[in-house]
């Protein structure tokens, strides 16, 4: 177990076989279950994620879980698209969710080492909760996300399922969303670049000149511009628009806290704090 833990090749193709296990639960689950679609859905996103979680224990490493994220949408909109003949509307939703998906899931592997390295957080978290950390664990770092991420493809789905017709200003929210994913892009290429260089305690380079956080805007406004594509398109459906403010809060209230209480520790936080916005890379 130490050898294959420690060896990224093995570990890449370890959680690649753990992901089309959790993606065929996810699918045939969906399938048996007698249940309105929806709830179907979630509850064969929930066992795909118990699947994730018990792999997870078995390799005492939450970050089993990480590429779920990314994963998870694109598997949930072809599972439905396949077979169906798909309007505009559907067609731009799909290359939309699949292009961020294919960055997002390629910046995990270019910074994936092996199963033997977790995430910050997570031991973060396993030292602050003790002998809480199982539940957190299987509520916070799984199934939360989980569920969220599950709100914010409902309205993709929603639209594919359904057909719903596409309208001109629906254009305007994808751009939104194809636009985020760049600027995602491009953010992760400088993070990658200072990791490297190291010049200063804090990213000053590019966008992270201007915002502490980029990356986080940009997955905050992909899954707004789908949501609010869908409800241009099917006003009567707005209450879709729940994801995309679940996804906000997540990040205002747990991600970004637990970033800058990170970076706080460093010397001169405050005053690059003073100096850049949280969120807008616009200067302050």
């Amino acid at each position: 177990m130490n050898a294959l833990k420690h060896n990224r090749a093995m570990s890449f193709i370890t959680v690649l076989l753990i992901y089309i296990l959790a993606a065929a639960v996810g699918v045939l689950s969906y399938r048996a279950l007698p249940f309105v679609w929806w709830l179907s859905l979630l509850i064969a996103d929930a066992l795909a994620t118990v699947l994730t979680f018990l792999f997870s224990l078995l390799f005492g490493n939450a970050s089993v879980y990480d590429p779920y994220w990314s994963v998870q949408p694109p598997v949930i909109l072809f599972a439905f698209a396949f077979g169906k003949e798909l309007n505009a509307l559907g067609v731009l939703l799909l290359i939309t969710v699949l292009f961020w998906a294919v960055r997002l899931t390629a910046n995990w592997a270019y910074t994936f080492g092996d199963l033997s390295r977790k995430d910050w957080r997570y031991t973060m978290l396993k030292e602050k909760t003790g002998a809480l950390y199982p539940a957190v664990n299987f509520v916070g770092i799984h199934m939360v996300p989980t569920l969220v991420v599950y709100a914010c493809i409902l309205p993709a789905v929603f639209a594919i399922r359904t057909s719903v017709a596409f309208r001109a200003p629906c254009l305007i929210f994808i751009c939104i969303s194809l636009f985020a994913a760049i600027m995602q892009t491009i953010s992760d290429i400088q993070m990658h670049k200072y990791r490297k260089n190291r010049d200063g305690a804090f990213n000053r380079h590019g966008l992270w000149k201007y915002s502490r956080h980029p990356n986080y805007l940009g997955e905050i406004l992909m899954w707004w511009g789908i949501s609010l594509a869908v409800a241009c398109a099917a006003p009567h459906a707005w209450y879709l628009l729940f994801g995309a403010a679940a996804n906000t809060a997540l990040f205002f209230f747990v991600s970004i806290p637990l970033a800058e209480g990170r970076q706080a520790k460093k010397e001169g936080f405050a005053a690059y704090k003073s100096e850049t916005r949280m969120l807008l890379p616009i200067a302050k």
